[in-house]
């Protein structure tokens, strides 16, 4: 495998949940700051990556106007962001494969770096981001040839993130200094908090 450099790394948005605690809304396409908010996370991912995919299952035409690719689950029933997973490894053309959700629109800058250092270094098949002692298992940079052990999990029942993780070699990526780069909007209250600047603790 080619070591992971932006050149090597396509960047996949997870945007095909329910959306339940927003009121089942699409929550990518929820306005945050004037903007929709998958908008937000593509302005700061997309100079990182080579190249963009996005996962919908909503409203494709409307996500396709963002101008990037955009793959559908593979898997029926909204089975959570390893569907989105499995559809973006599956469509992705480069060795590596970072994805990120459509409801974190302060992702660190230097996400993809900081975590391609780290798979790198630990020669791991797939590096996490993690804040204290918490896991943030949808920021990932992972070898696409893990595809396989993912669709045999899934095939299994397994559907989430952090089991499939125990399957692989993997390593977390410290991102103490940025704790607050990985806040998700989740309800109506977190957006219109977030909007005000005063995000709930």
């Amino acid at each position: 495998m080619k070591p992971a450099s932006k050149q090597t790394i396509t960047g996949l948005i997870l945007a095909g949940g329910r959306g339940r605690r927003m009121g089942s809304i699409d929550k990518g396409l929820a306005p945050f700051g004037g903007r929709p908010l998958i908008d937000h996370v593509i302005e700061r991912l997309a100079p990182q990556v080579d190249r963009l995919l996005v996962n919908a299952n909503r409203n494709l035409e409307h996500y396709a106007r963002f101008g990037s690719p955009v793959i559908a689950d593979r898997i029926d029933g909204f089975a959570g962001p390893l569907a989105g997973l499995e559809a973006g490894l599956a469509a992705c053309p480069t060795p590596y494969l970072v994805c990120a959700p459509c409801d974190s629109p302060f992702l660190p800058p230097d996400l993809v770096s900081r975590l391609a250092d780290t798979l790198t270094a630990a020669k791991a098949s797939v590096a996490v981001a993690r804040t204290g002692d918490r896991l943030h298992p949808v920021f990932s940079l992972m070898r696409t040839d893990e595809l396989p052990d993912l669709q045999a999990f899934m095939r299994a029942g397994g559907r989430r993130f952090e089991n499939w993780l125990q399957r692989l070699k993997w390593v977390p990526c410290p991102f103490d200094d940025a704790p607050d780069a990985f806040a998700n909007i989740n309800t109506p209250e977190e957006l219109r908090a977030h909007e005000a600047g005063d995000p709930p603790r």
